[in-house]
């Protein structure tokens, strides 16, 4: 159902059995897929590609042009999976540049007055508390979740299934499986109860993980040599390849 009273560019492509309430905002070179629930206010502006199933809520703003002084009005894209809630007063940019994407996966929570700015890349289950600000080119990877007023400084690759506690501001890279917190933010210990309820990690591969980590954030060694010795000393898992090859990627370094 599309309310006479909301704008719908003729350009704009809209899929089966979607609402668009009233004054909602619709620009040309916007495609929404079937299922869609667009409520009032909330402006879906050009560039813009979103899946099926998402949840877009009052004076969200999808599409902006990017906050950024190497934006010359090319237009780049944001691309929305499906199935994501985005809440009230969420502001979501465009790429900087013609051919790039600001992309958001499936199965996202954005709460009220998040910021993702430009270019930035979200996986799947990824969780945003209030008032978050996300700067451009960020990385977050699959079930991430930043609580309230997280800032996430530009350039900053947040690992899977971390968890950074509100008011963090962020400034490197964060590995997976592990909690920040505080300010300056460090590390707070393994994200283990939701590992446990969420990903079924066993109680021995949570183990594994704490070790890992105790060498990289306890153990009096350079970065280095902590990933060796978690190399020599850490029975190998899926979970371990994945610190290990986060840590040795991390162009920023991580948060220490």
């Amino acid at each position: 159902m599309i309310s006479p009273l909301a704008y719908v560019d003729p350009g704009a492509k809209i899929g089966k059995n979607v609402t668009i309430q009233p004054f909602a905002y619709i620009e040309k070179d916007v495609e929404i897929g079937d299922d869609c629930v667009i409520m009032a206010y909330a402006s879906v502006l050009s560039g813009t590609r979103m899946g099926k199933g998402n949840k877009i809520h009052h004076h969200a703003v999808l599409g902006a042009e990017p906050q950024d002084f190497h934006y010359t009005g090319e237009e780049s894209n944001l691309i929305i999976g499906d199935n994501n809630h985005i809440r009230e007063n969420v502001v979501i940019s465009r790429a900087t540049f013609a051919g790039n994407a600001t992309r958001i996966g499936n199965e996202n929570f954005l709460m009220d007055k998040v910021h993702v700015c430009h270019d930035v890349q979200i996986g799947n289950h990824c969780v945003a508390g209030i008032e978050t600000t996300i700067a451009g080119e960020c990385t977050l990877d699959d079930y991430v979740i930043l609580s309230g007023n997280v800032i996430l400084h530009q350039y900053c690759h947040v690992g899977s299934w971390s968890l950074i506690q509100s008011g963090c501001r962020i400034s490197k890279d964060v590995p997976p499986y592990i909690i920040m917190s505080g300010n300056p933010a460090g590390y707070h210990g393994v994200n283990s109860v939701v590992l446990t309820q969420h990903h079924n990690t066993s109680e021995r591969i949570l183990r594994h993980i704490a070790n890992a980590y105790r060498l990289i954030y306890q153990g009096n060694f350079s970065l280095t040599d902590a990933v060796q010795k978690i190399v020599d000393q850490v029975p190998m898992s899926e979970e371990i390849e994945n610190i290990v090859s986060f840590v040795k990627g991390s162009e920023r370094g991580i948060v220490k």
